[in-house]
């Protein structure tokens, strides 16, 4: 069977440097590692594939004789991993990528963003509205003041690590094969306390409580979240600080309920003004606001009263005001009363369909119901 080319196999030109082939290799054999593909038959083929034309390519003077003798020039080398020289260049690129493969990386950065934190924020109704500023108080892990983050006792020092020389990886051979794996002593940071801070045990931060302003935009609805760059917990060995999220939660409003940028109230009427209409006050978040109700409304009639809701963060324009009529049937009547109820519900007997048309059309359905 033919060999392909092996500049063709990394696909790079002929002309490529020794790091832009390693390179190539890195992305082919992370690519097809059979590890990573055990439902591909292929991938292990294509990894040998890679493997061999990066053992020969990585090398001077294979590398020459391929250049001037083909597969024929390096065929009885490559076949036995060349005989125990020019092993460096290919153990160290398997090596690291072993380690991509397996979590053992290169060097780390001993150098760790700080974590995000999360404040739940509960506000009014009026508030998220509107708009507000209110100051929360934050348990954090901020930078320890005694000894400014380095984990050291004030007059010391932190010192290399002299298992790993500072580098936070030790190097593993075995055989022609070198993994990296973190240090053990250090657990990355490279370096290691040997007098540690007593206000922070050596961890170079502390746990406190800060006070912070919050401005809260107008508009604002419930599971928004206002970030605070910066004002998370403090980062390791210098590194950046992590951010607060303010997690907004409304507190149940007496009169009102928010449905995003609309506004819903129930207003309960008397029998008297539903049946003959009238002029009712509602509340708005702005005052007050008067509707007319006609005659014979219906309970559960809905009155909206156009941009008298809330102006969302995003929006351009105000929500509306849901008004649900009620109507309210009277308790604790007198004698007097219940002879006028009476009364009144005589004529509408009389009446029948006239009075109450619902009542009418409900009866006539349930007679078709039951006749079937």
């Amino acid at each position: 069977m033919t060999k392909r080319d092996y500049y063709e196999i990394l696909g790079v030109n002929r002309d490529a440097s020794d790091e832009e082939i390693k390179k190539a290799y890195r992305r082919l054999a992370m690519k097809h590692h059979p590890d990573r593909n055990p439902e591909n038959p292929k991938a292990e083929e294509h990894f040998k594939e890679a493997k061999e034309a990066y053992e020969v390519l990585s090398e001077a003077e294979k590398r020459a004789a391929y250049d001037r003798f083909g597969h024929a020039g390096v065929d009885s080398g490559a076949q036995g991993f060349g005989g125990g020289q020019g092993f460096g260049g290919f153990a160290d690129a398997f090596g690291d990528i072993f380690g991509d493969i397996f979590g053992g990386g290169g060097r780390r950065s001993n150098v760790y963003r700080g974590a995000d934190l999360r404040y739940n924020l509960e506000i009014s109704l009026e508030e998220a509205a509107r708009g507000s500023e209110t100051r929360i108080r934050v348990p954090t892990m901020d930078e320890c003041a005694t000894c400014h983050g380095s984990g050291a006792k004030p007059g010391t020092d932190p010192v290399t690590c002299p298992t790993c020389a500072g580098h936070g990886q030790v190097r593993m051979q075995q055989g022609f094969f070198s993994i990296q794996q973190t240090c053990p002593k250090c657990h990355g940071a490279g370096k290691i306390v040997p007098t540690p801070c007593p206000a922070c045990q050596g961890a170079g931060r502390i746990k406190q409580h800060k006070t912070l302003s919050v401005k809260i935009p107008a508009g604002v609805d419930e599971g928004d979240r206002i970030r605070l760059t910066g004002e998370g917990e403090a980062g390791v060995n210098g590194g950046p600080a992590g951010d607060l999220y303010v997690q907004i939660h409304l507190r149940q409003h007496p009169v009102f309920t928010r449905d995003h940028n609309d506004l819903h109230c129930e207003m309960p009427i008397s029998f008297t003004t539903a049946a003959l209409g009238g002029e009712i006050e509602i509340p708005t978040l702005d005052g007050g606001a008067k509707i007319k109700v006609p005659a014979e409304t219906q309970s559960g009639k809905v009155f909206r009263l156009r941009g008298k809701g809330i102006k969302g963060v995003r929006s351009q324009h105000h929500g509306d005001l849901m008004c649900h009529v009620i109507v309210e049937t009277p308790i604790n009547l007198t004698e007097r009363q219940k002879e006028l109820l009476q009364e009144l519900e005589s004529f509408n007997v009389e009446g029948g369909a006239k009075h109450n048309p619902r009542a009418k059309s409900w009866m006539d359905r349930v007679k078709e119901f039951f006749s079937e």
